[in-house]
């Protein structure tokens, strides 16, 4: 028997999924309200308590749908979570280096210097992980280790949007938005402190086009999955525990507008794209370019075995790594069964095309 529940807090990360089409369109809240359940964000909360529950999922009846490491790092620290979904949505993963740097092959980074963010205030430094994880798959396969790098760390807040707009022609158009305060990294790749650094998803080729970046390999258009596994690689859907026991029909009813968002995405590729690119704040231009092409966002959420094998490996580079403390199962982690009451509901209009706004 599934509770009333009041309201459903949820978060999510700026990725492409049919998590923000859904919510784009009203579908999930219009949903909920038919059950007296209103949505709200927990990143719009005044509560700094609410507003963390966006990495250590510590709020009761929230759902988190977005890169896979705070949700790992959070299961790993005991929080009682599930996992509902995951979404493989491919996205550009990139090493980028400066064209006078001589590098021509990720093999010729043996012995150069590997620029790498390091977030202190962060309980998870999630954009490391990112890069490390990155770094080192694609050292691999050209047959060399982390170890073969020198690695320099940027902590993450140091400003470079005005000396980076100074000292790069063509960037003086571009603004904070799209030269992000962040990326400290990246300022010193310009200034040739580092010959390589990382960068993911359609706000990298935005940055690398101006900044006049090469892009030294793609590991997102690897065939491999455990290649391109990484934060965003899968994204992960992920609710607390008390969600699915005690509001059960909630859980399914969030999902099912998650699948309806992802058949309006397949038959209306470009207006999903649209959405994508508000999500991202970047340009409809740089969405295509980075996830799918032509081919569409590709957005899908399902619990498939080799994707669960795939967000398994990652979090044992988590583990082995240091970033969290506890080892994750994940298969013992995922709960298909608000999945599989979506789909049943869907099925009996599966011969048809749902109906929805363009």
């Amino acid at each position: 028997m599934s509770l009333h529940l009041d309201t459903l807090w949820y978060t999510r990360c700026g990725v492409p999924t049919s998590f923000g089409v859904a919510m784009h369109h009203g579908w999930i809240a219009e949903r909920l309200a038919r059950d007296g359940t209103e949505i709200r964000s927990l990143k719009e909360s005044p509560d700094p308590a609410v507003r963390a529950s966006h990495f250590d999922h510590s709020l009761r009846n929230s759902v988190r749908y977005g890169g896979s490491s705070p949700a790992i790092w959070a299961r790993s620290g005991g929080r009682e979570t599930r996992l509902l979904g995951l979404s493989s949505t491919r996205e550009s993963l990139v090493l980028l280096t400066r064209p006078d740097a001589g590098l021509r092959s990720v093999a010729d980074l043996r012995g150069r210097r590997f620029g790498l963010p390091q977030w202190h205030q962060q309980p998870i430094d999630f954009l490391r992980a990112q890069s490390l994880r990155g770094l080192e798959n694609a050292l691999r396969l050209h047959g060399l280790e982390v170890a073969d790098v020198e690695l320099v760390d940027y902590p993450v807040g140091a400003r470079f949007a005005d000396e980076a707009m100074h000292r790069i022609p063509g960037t003086q158009a571009f603004g904070p938005r799209q030269l992000p305060g962040q990326n400290g990294e990246v300022l010193g790749l310009i200034r040739g402190e580092v010959d390589a650094i990382l960068l993911h998803g359609a706000q990298a080729l935005a940055l690398a086009h101006p900044l006049q970046l090469q892009v030294l390999f793609d590991l997102g258009t690897h065939p491999d999955p455990f290649v391109r596994a990484n934060n965003a690689s899968p994204i992960v859907l992920t609710v607390d525990a008390h969600l699915v026991e005690q509001h059960p029909d909630t859980a399914a009813s969030l999902v099912e507008q998650i699948l309806r968002a992802e058949h309006w995405t397949r038959e209306h590729p470009e207006a999903a794209r649209q959405i994508a690119a508000r999500e991202v704040n970047t340009s409809e231009y740089w969405i295509w370019k980075s996830y799918g092409g032509d081919d569409g966002l590709r957005v899908s959420t399902d619990l498939d075995p080799q994707a669960l094998d795939v967000l398994q490996d990652f979090a044992d580079f988590l583990l082995r790594w240091g970033f969290i403390a506890s080892p994750v199962a994940v298969r013992a982690w995922a709960d298909p069964r608000p999945l599989e009451q979506a789909r049943a509901r869907l099925a009996p209009s599966a011969s048809t095309a749902p109906s929805f706004p363009g």
